[in-house]
C-alpha cells in the first residue's frame, strides 16, 4: 500500500471507533474494537476488521449488526472527514486474539507434560509439532570455519553495497 493509503486507513479506523462509541446505539452490538482498516486504493471499498469479546453467537449478532449499521457510519464519516469518496465498509472478525490465546494454551499444555487438547469445533487451528532445525538454520558456531553461508571463502566477500564501488550508493537527481 502507499502512504496515502495508510494515511486513510488510520483516519478510518479512528473516525469508525469513534462513531461506533459515541453515535451507534444499537444494543445488539457488544464490546467492539476495531483492529484494522484495508482500504483498496480507489478507496472504493474498504475492510473493516472487528475484534468482539463474547460468545461466538454473540460475535455473530454483533457482526451482523455491524453490518446493518455501516451506511449510517459511512454517512457520518461523510459529515466528519474530507476525502473524494468515502468507501463502502464490510465488517469482517478479527480472531487473532482468540488464536493467540489457543496457541498460548497449547504452548501451555505442552510444557507442562501433557498432551493438547482438541480445539472446540468453532476453532480450527493446525497441530503443533516440534520444530526441526534446518541446516540453513544452525548457528554460526556450527558453521564450517573459512567459509561464509553461501560457500564462498570468507576473505573474498564483497563488502561494499555493488552499486558504486566503495559501498557508495547512487541516488537519483530529482
Amino acid at each position: 500500500m502507499t502512504a496515502r493509503t495508510d494515511r486513510i486507513d488510520q483516519l478510518l479506523r479512528e473516525e469508525i471507533g469513534q462513531i461506533l462509541a459515541r453515535d451507534l446505539q444499537d444494543p445488539r452490538i457488544g464490546f467492539v474494537t476495531i483492529t484494522d482498516v484495508e482500504t483498496a486504493p480507489d478507496l472504493s471499498i474498504a475492510r473493516v476488521w472487528v475484534s468482539i469479546i463474547g460468545q461466538p453467537s454473540e460475535r455473530e449478532q454483533t457482526i451482523k449488526a455491524l453490518q446493518r449499521a455501516m451506511p449510517f457510519v459511512r454517512h457520518q464519516l461523510g459529515d466528519k472527514i474530507r476525502i473524494r469518496r468515502i468507501p463502502e465498509l464490510q465488517v469482517r472478525a478479527d480472531d487473532t486474539s482468540q488464536r493467540g490465546t489457543r496457541v498460548l494454551q497449547l504452548l501451555a499444555e505442552i510444557e507442562a507434560g501433557g498432551t493438547p487438547v482438541d480445539a472446540p469445533p468453532e476453532e480450527s487451528l493446525p497441530t503443533p509439532v516440534p520444530r526441526l532445525v534446518l541446516p540453513e538454520e544452525r548457528s554460526v558456531e556450527s558453521r564450517p570455519r573459512g567459509k561464509s553461508r553461501r560457500g564462498r571463502p570468507d576473505s573474498t566477500r564483497s563488502r561494499g553495497s555493488g552499486a558504486g564501488g566503495a559501498g557508495q550508493s547512487r541516488r537519483r537527481a530529482r
